[in-house]
């Protein structure tokens, strides 16, 4: 099986920071504007969740369109785990960014433990993958929980958060560019990712005198899956050049 996780690339960036703000924006749609309630939102996206998993569990390559699919998809339940912990059962978004951060150390440890390394670039296994995404949403549901906590608990507000989670990143890249272990950079930018896109999606379409700029859920996720699906489609075909042009180079 070949390595099932994209290059890491500024778009690989882009497309997972508007993932995370579609996760943010459509499960409040979906819950709030549609009238369906966390708990119904959640065991949707929780079963489409599954199929696509099932998709990509399947493959045995990178295919760009369901492994942005089950992204976009882990983005919305990570979201949901956190909001049904926070608005349904009333836990303190203190008690469950600490739990979601042990719970993901502890998946770090055992997928270490088992595979003797944490890499997204030897993800060619099942076993592997199968740790990779479990990671992958437990980072989204702990990016929702200090995402909250930040610009909810702590009062920081939208455009604030923004800044401050987009800086982080940045000092993380810095890190990255001058030695830092790159696996260890990764996850946090990773996780970071997560509240920025949260953030940026609530600065766009919460209402104004909430200090958003207004465009509503609707609009804000109608336009970045646009931009997700033509950055996807874009290096779907760059894949398929690739393949192209190694087949040649061998025949």
């Amino acid at each position: 099986m070949l390595n099932k996780v994209p290059e890491v690339t500024l778009i690989f960036w882009i497309i997972k920071i508007m993932s995370t703000t579609v996760g943010e924006t459509g499960a409040d749609y979906l819950a709030v504007h549609v009238g369906l309630g966390t708990g119904l939102t959640g065991a949707i996206m929780a079963m489409l969740l599954g199929g696509a998993l099932l998709l990509q569990l399947r493959a045995q390559a990178y295919v760009p369109w369901i492994y942005w699919l089950t992204v976009v998809l882990v983005s919305v339940v990570g979201t949901q785990i956190t909001d049904a912990l926070t608005d349904g059962l009333n836990v303190s978004l203190y008690v469950s960014t600490t739990v979601f951060a042990v719970a993901l150390a502890a998946i770090f440890a055992t997928w270490y433990a088992a595979e003797r390394t944490l890499s997204i670039h030897t993800i060619v296994t099942s076993r592997r993958e199968v740790f990779y995404w479990t990671a992958i949403l437990f980072t989204f549901a702990l990016g929702t929980a200090a995402g909250d906590l930040a610009t909810e608990a702590l009062q920081l507000g939208f455009q604030l958060g923004v800044l401050v989670f987009g800086g982080l990143i940045a000092l993380v890249t810095l890190a990255y560019y001058r030695g830092a272990n790159p696996i260890l950079t990764f996850w946090i930018a990773y996780v970071l990712t997560r509240p920025l896109g949260a953030s940026l999606g609530d600065f766009l379409s919460q209402a104004q005198q909430y200090g958003g700029l207004g465009l509503g859920t609707i609009m804000t996720s109608a336009v970045f899956l646009v931009v997700i699906v033509a950055l996807v489609a874009m290096v779907s075909v760059t894949a398929v050049q690739r393949r192209n042009a190694s087949v040649g180079d061998e025949a």
